[in-house]
Order: C-alpha cells, then structure tokens, then sequence
C-alpha cells in the first residue's frame, strides 16, 4: 500500500510527488473541507463557544475521494501550509478521515525542496492544538462580530450589509485618512535657490536656509533685494563618510510594499504569484524538473536559517569578491510580536539565479522572483560607503547650503540598486571642488512658490504598512482585509489609491458611536496579541472569548434599543461624468450586476451608464449589423439583424420610432408536406424550435418534428426526425413507422439556428 500525502493546493501536489517516488500517492484537499455554516452564527455562545462545523457545500466528492485514498493508504500526512489556517485545515482533515489527533502525522516544510519534503516526511508529529485553537479563536471572534453586527447594519444603514472585525478597523483607517484630506487648508511658503559657479568654472545649486520665514510672494522678494546687494562666499565645507546598510530579506508586508512600489503590482496579485514561486515551477532537466523557488510567502520573521545563509555567503564571495562579505554574518530582529513561526521569504535555492531561469517563467513570476533573490542576497551582503559633502555658503547675513554625496563602495547596492539619480560616474548629485572663503559667481537665483500638500490617499502599499506597525492583522490576512473593504463597497480604488465610499463613511460613523472598541487600533491590536497568546500556551480559546463577548453583548444590546428605526441616509457619490440628456452631474449606484452611473434626477431623466473598474463610462462601440433583403412592412425602413435572449431577430432601424420586428428564420432545404413550398426553422416559446410552412398563416403547417426528404417505406409519405429522441417516424399515426436515427451534426447546427 501507498502512503498517502494530502496537501492543499493541486499544483504542490505535482511538485511534491516528483519528489517523493512511486510509494507516496500525494492529493490536494484545495483549501479547508469543514467550516461554520453560512446560514446561522454556528457557534453555542452559552456552551463555552462551542463551534457547529459541518462539511463545505460542494466539497463532497474531495471528502469521498479522500476518505477512499485514506482508507487503502498504509501512512496518511497531513501536509498543508506551515501557518495557523494549515494548521486548522489538518486539524479538520484528521477530524474527516478518522485520524486520532494523538499520531503523528504533520508535516510542514518552510519551502518546497526535495531535501525539505523528504526530511519532513521522516520526522512527522501530532497536530498543534493550540495552533488550532489560535484559528478557531478568530474564526469565532469574526463570526459572532460579522454575524451579530450585521442585522444592526441592515436596521440603520441598508439590508444586505456585513461588518468584519478587522475589515471595520481597515475601513475606519482609510475614513479618516479622507477626512484629513478634505480638512486640510494648504499653507503658501517659498523656496530660494541660488545657481552659482565656482572659480573653476563648474556650477552648483544651493538653497536658502536661513532664519527668515519665507510665507509669502513678499518675503522671497524682499530675500531678493537682500541677496543683490552682496556676493556668496564659501563659508564652510564639510566631508563625511557614512555606511548604509542593507534592508533585511522579505516580510509578507515588505515584499507587498516593495511590489507595489518597484513593480505596480496590487496586493492580490503579489501574493498569487508568490504562491506560484513557493509551490513549485517547472525548470527544466537542467535545474532538477518541477522546483519550489522561494520559501513559505506568509512570514512576519525575518530569521534565515544557517544553511541558507552560508549559501548567499559563498555566492557573494565568488560572484564580487571578499570584499562584499560583511565581517560578520548579519543577523535581522524582528517586531516583538512577531510570530516567528517560519522564516523571512528567500529563494529556495540562491545559487539559481533569476537571469538563469527567465525563459521558464512568466513575466510577473520572473519580476517577482528577482526582487526577491536581488533583496535577500543584497541583505547577506557588506554595507555601501557613503562619501557626503555638504557647502555651506554665506550672502551677508544669509545662509544657503548644497549637499551632494558618491559611492565609494557599493557594497550591497551593487545588487540591490537605489533609487536615487546617478550621473555616468557613478556618483549621486556629486559637488565641484572648492575651497573655504572662495567667492561664487551668481548666475541666477530663482525664487520658487509652494503650498503645503495633504497627506496621501493610502494605497494597498501603504496600508498594509500602517496594519503591520499598529499590530492590525496578520501576514496572512492583509490581502484578504483590502479585498473585503473593496468587494463590501466600502472602500473604492481610485488609480492606486483607496478611497472611502459614501457608504463606508456612514457604516464607519455607526460604529464609532456604537461600537468604539471594534474599530479601535488599540483594541484590535491587543485582540491578536491574545490570538498569539492562544498559540503560546499563555491563555486559551475559552478565557480569550470569554473576556470579549460580555462587553460586545452589552454594548450590542444597547446600540439595537437605542437607535431608531429610521435609517441612516447614505449620500449619493457624485462623479464628473455629466448626463448628456439633461446636464446634472451624474452618481454613482449599485445595481444587480454591480456600479453604474445613473443621472440625479431620476424617475424625471432616466440616463443611466455602465461604467469599467475604474468608474469610467464604458464607451460603446458601434456594431456593424446586417441589412435584410426586404424592407420594414410598417415605415419602409431598413430592417436589421439583432440579437434578443431567444435568438435572432430583425428590427427596424428606426427604432424606437418604429418597434417592428420580424423573427429570422432559417431554411431547411425541405418542401412542406402541404403545399410543396420551403420549410424554415423558427424559435417558439422559450428556446425551442420548431418547423413551419414559409407561407404561414396562408398554409397554416407546423411542426416540432423536422420535415426531412426522405420518404415512408411502408405508406409513402413523407418522414420527420423527432430531435428529442434521435427517432424518424411517420406522422401518419395509421402507418406507424418509426426508426433510431442518430443526428447528424449539420442537422445539429440547423435544428439550433
């Protein structure tokens, strides 16, 4: 008997039967086979929280097929992802197939490498329960948050609602952030830069650093009038060197934000081709067939492990040279709360190198890729040295400075480059050579005006930066959080940047007033530290419960016997589109197959416009149609083919004005039984279709059987091929004749037009 493997994902499987041989059989559960069901809370409050789980819908043929595999295997493992949720899919899995949580059967491997897998294998162990208690404790929380909120929306927002434990914080902080926005007043303030040149010819630009307050058109001139009465003197030089370190390997939220940032990648996609990079990519003979390229994507540590380290070690020292080695293998600490669990995302394999491998992936596999093996490699690496200078120069009382610095050593960024402008030398807004107490020539000063800027709309970047310095989430939820906010309409995306919707600044108003603690930052934080303490052995899924459901109750109880039965008026967003047929503003709405842009003063103007991802009208395009050979019977006009949701017809072109419209119909090449002329193909009622004389009602035959050619061997008359049961029968009841018949595919394609 094989030994059985179950994963989550098919495509891990393929990678990892390669890996294991002929006496492992390897299958994919595809994700979590049990959950809380969707049409009550599933959780007995009153019985210490005890959860209701019951088999996905539609997962029913994967649990027989695993209970049959289980059954004939001789050894079952238990192989899903290396984090809570695999944890908890393992958890369910032995739960289905019988499996007594006391065997040793889980196994979990960092990345996807045949020494990984198969060391794994040798050494399985019993399921974490505290693990599992950890994820049942937030799938609990969120149910009762989602399930008890939500009546709570639909009474004073709008029915169909649904509120989330993090999701409401994610909304809050994107809410505000847009208030700021709209509440800030832009300051006026100028900047002076001065355009010199020096003895030996070379220019330089300094700016004004001086005590005066330059707020106002005013000050820069009366600056101005100050500086032509002197000249600039180099009052000062000084020259440092500095080391700049490198950036630690990836976290999940630091390869999101540099994703985002390098490659204009959205969270989702990130972490999708992460997920194709972690479980395996086909390489070639060459590097070993199917290959896991980096390890496990969902990570908030930045631990490498020894092995992997010396590895980048011996690449650098024979890819640059000693001299890029650092004089110590560099160790990175991370955040406190930080789970540790596994380590920071790096290539499996470092000595397979992104330029190596490129023609065997696709573009976004290979992009991703090489920031990846580019940053860890970079992070192994000795620091750049830094030569900076800084000219301080004088005009009377006046102060001005330019600062520019040059690479003296690489280091690191000779991998991983800086974004910063580089001149053909190598060097960073270098300076001329000069000396204390030279006088510049003026060749301009130029006066620039400003104004104070808001702060940035968030974009998915920045946001999972602000969740993972506030304890918000979990590596493991960022991306489901921005993609919660933006399918509940809460939160839009407007280019990159997330905005809230009128609907999410309403829904977030409700639960500040109603429910502070629930979209509080602190609050929210402190509930994943007891989630980790969970996992920690340090508290237990009961006592965490416990402590948040009494508040959440009360304050439930009261927010439902205080608020009125009126609802809250959610404001209609506006957008620059403006209706074409009577000038308003047009806004946006939801409908059933989702936004679109409708005029303001309906029911008066009804305009309405469907509009792309991005809120803009989609532009129609014109459709060449077919003109018939005859002309409309009621106003002479042309009659076109169009298509209706039974098929095609024609209508007059000059619809609306005239609504005539005549059924396409096809011909069948047959005679009618009655009068000899043609037999066409026609739609009835529904989709069905069925067979009449082309001079109907002046020949008045019919039929759902097809007339064909051929006629009766027994009385003569002509046959008919009943469609529904492949049979050629004779209508003449009398005779009775009737034969199988199968169809033919012209027939096929005819019955259907």
């Amino acid at each position: 008997m094989a030994n059985l493997v179950i994963v989550e994902s098919p495509s891990k499987a393929a990678t990892i039967k390669g890996y294991l041989g002929s006496n492992y059989k390897v299958i994919a559960s595809k994700g979590h086979v049990r959950d809380l069901p969707k049409s009550t809370l599933g959780v007995d409050v009153d019985n210490d929280f005890a959860p209701h789980y019951i088999n996905i819908r539609g997962r029913g043929d994967v649990i027989t097929q695993l209970k049959k595999e289980a059954k004939a295997a001789n050894k079952v493992f238990l192989a899903t992802d290396p984090d809570r949720e695999g944890e908890a899919i393992s958890w369910h899995l032995a739960t289905v197939l019988g499996i007594p949580l006391d065997k040793a059967c889980r196994v979990t491997f960092n990345e996807i490498t045949k020494a990984a897998v198969k060391d794994a294998i040798k050494h399985p162990r019993t399921i974490d329960e505290d693990l599992v208690n950890s994820q049942q404790a937030r799938r609990i929380l969120d149910r009762i948050v989602g399930y008890k909120l939500s009546p709570f929306l639909w009474k004073n927002v709008k029915s169909g609602l649904s509120a989330g434990r993090v999701q409401s914080v994610a909304t809050r902080i994107i809410v505000e952030r847009d208030e700021e926005i709209r509440a800030f007043v832009p300051k006026e303030y100028w900047t002076v830069d001065a355009q010199l040149k020096t003895a030996s010819g070379e220019e330089l630009v300094a700016r004004y650093v001086g005590k005066r307050k330059l707020e106002s058109e005013t000050d820069a001139a009366a600056l101005l009038a100050d500086l032509e009465k002197g000249g600039f003197t180099v009052a000062n030089i000084r020259a440092a060197e500095k080391k700049k370190q490198p950036a630690p390997p990836f976290t999940t939220s630091t390869l999101q934000q540099e994703a985002s940032r390098k490659l204009g990648f959205q969270s989702q996609r990130i972490m999708k081709v992460a997920q194709e990079l972690y479980e395996g990519i086909n390489l070639g003979s060459e590097f070993g067939g199917v290959q896991g390229l980096i390890t496990y994507m969902r990570t908030d540590s930045l631990r490498i492990s020894s092995v992997a380290q010396e590895a980048a070690l011996s690449l650098i020292r024979g890819k640059y040279g000693e001299e890029y080695l650092p004089t110590s293998p560099r160790v990175y600490r991370a955040k406190s709360n930080a789970q540790d669990a596994h380590e920071a995302i790096r290539p499996s394999d470092v000595t397979i190198e992104p330029k190596q491998i490129k023609k065997m992936l696709t573009s976004d596999q290979y992009r991703l890729y090489k920031l990846i093996w580019e940053r860890f490699v970079a992070s192994q690496m000795a620091a750049a040295v830094i030569s900076t200078t800084t000219i301080e120069l004088e005009n009377g009382k006046n102060a001005f400075r330019a600062s520019g610095y040059t690479v003296k050593f690489q280091g690191y960024m000779s991998v991983y480059g800086t974004d910063d402008h580089q001149d053909e030398d190598g060097n960073y807004g270098r300076l001329p050579q000069t000396a204390v107490g030279e006088t510049m020539t003026t060749v301009s000063i130029n006066p620039t005006q400003h104004f104070t800027e808001p702060p940035a709309h968030y974009n998915e970047a920045t946001l999972i930066k602000f969740l993972e310095e506030n304890g918000i989430g979990r590596p493991s939820t960022y991306t489901p959080i921005i993609t919660t906010i933006i399918a509940r309409s809460y939160v839009k995306r407007n280019g990159k940047a997330l905005v809230s919707t009128p609907l999410g600044e309403v829904t977030t108003r409700l639960m500040m007033e109603n429910f502070p603690d629930i979209v509080n930052y602190e609050f929210t934080a402190s509930m994943e530290d007891k989630l980790d303490s969970i996992e920690n052995k340090q508290n237990t899924l009961h006592s965490v419960l416990t402590d948040f459901y009494g508040d959440f109750e009360k304050a439930l109880e009261k927010a439902m016997s205080q608020t009125t039965r009126e609802t809250v008026e959610i404001p209609p967003e506006e957008s620059n589109v403006e209706c074409e047929l009577c000038g308003s503003m047009m806004v946006y709405k939801n409908g059933r197959f989702g936004r679109f842009l409708a005029c303001p003063r309906y029911p008066e103007c009804k305009n309405t416009k469907a509009i792309d991802r991005n809120g803009n009208p989609v532009v129609k395009k014109e459709v060449e149609r077919e003109v018939a050979d005859f002309k409309c019977e009621l106003c002479g006009g042309d009659m076109v083919l169009r298509t209706g949701r039974y098929g095609s017809f024609y209508a007059c072109a000059n619809y609306p004005t005239c609504k005539n419209t005549k059924q396409k119909v096809l011909e069948i090449g047959v005679p009618c039984p009655q009068c000899g002329a043609k037999i066409v193909a026609k739609r009835g009622k529904g989709r069905a279709s069925f067979y009449s004389c082309e001079r109907y009602p002046e020949c008045n035959f019919s039929s759902w059987d097809m007339p064909t050619n051929e006629l009766c061997p027994q009385c003569g008359k002509q046959l008919f091929l009943r469609k529904s049961r492949n049979t050629v029968l004779c209508h003449d009841k009398q005779c009775g004749y009737k034969r199988e018949e199968i169809v033919s595919e012209k027939n096929d394609e005819e019955t259907e037009a």
